[in-house]
């Protein structure tokens, strides 16, 4: 059922955008419910288009406002952007990846990632392993938690198979030649995650 458009309908349509824009523009369900709006207004709003469900449970407005970057980062703030994405944030590749590389506990639910809009690829990780090398970044106006360039590039070497050639070279001789990094982490990181022989072999002779 649609409702007719009241005075009482546009009264509740603005407390959502108000509510959506003291979020961040983005605004979850059990918010709007709090609010004492029900969730079927909700859902006719959503049918109408003044509101755009960008997955279950989440609202906003006027979804070209918003960059990918921005979705992903309000969406996922316990995420740790990994592999392509961190090294085209961080510079070492020139082509933007499809999709949004994001580690995240392998605990978390799996109904998180059903998103037509942006393309998040998730990396299920044990909760011990997915905080070692954590560090904040501003990227496209945004704040992401990122792997620091040290075990970024260990994962990298980890995960070779499943990177493209093209980036995998590059990002390697980005890192290379990127006076910041860190080679006492590298080899720290190499060994907790096991790519040691590989960081000697294909890193090491350049050092």
């Amino acid at each position: 059922m649609i409702y007719k458009r009241t005075e009482e309908s546009e009264k509740i349509l603005k407390q959502i955008y108000t509510c959506i824009d003291e979020n961040a523009g983005i605004a979850k369900k059990e918010q709007l419910v709090e609010m004492g709006i029900d969730y079927r207004r909700i859902l006719d709003f959503v049918e109408s288009g003044e509101i755009i469900r960008i997955k279950n449970g989440y609202y906003t407005y006027g979804i070209e406002r918003f960059s990918e970057e921005a979705l992903v980062s309000k969406l996922f703030p316990d995420g740790v952007l990994c592999m392509e994405s961190a090294l085209y944030a961080y510079g070492y590749i020139s082509t933007k990846p499809f999709g949004f590389h994001v580690a995240i506990d392998k605990n978390t639910s799996k109904s998180r990632f059903k998103l037509d809009y942006p393309k998040v690829i998730p990396y299920y990780t044990e909760p011990e392993v997915l905080k070692i090398g954590v560090k904040k970044i501003e990227f496209e106006n945004c704040i992401f938690q990122i792997y620091d360039k040290d075990r970024l590039i260990c994962d990298c070497l980890k995960y070779e198979s499943k990177m493209d050639r093209k980036d995998f070279k590059e990002a390697l001789q980005a890192y290379i030649r990127d006076e910041e990094k860190d080679i006492s982490a590298l080899m720290d990181y190499a060994r907790e995650r096991k790519v040691l022989k590989r960081v000697q072999n294909l890193i090491g002779v350049w050092l």
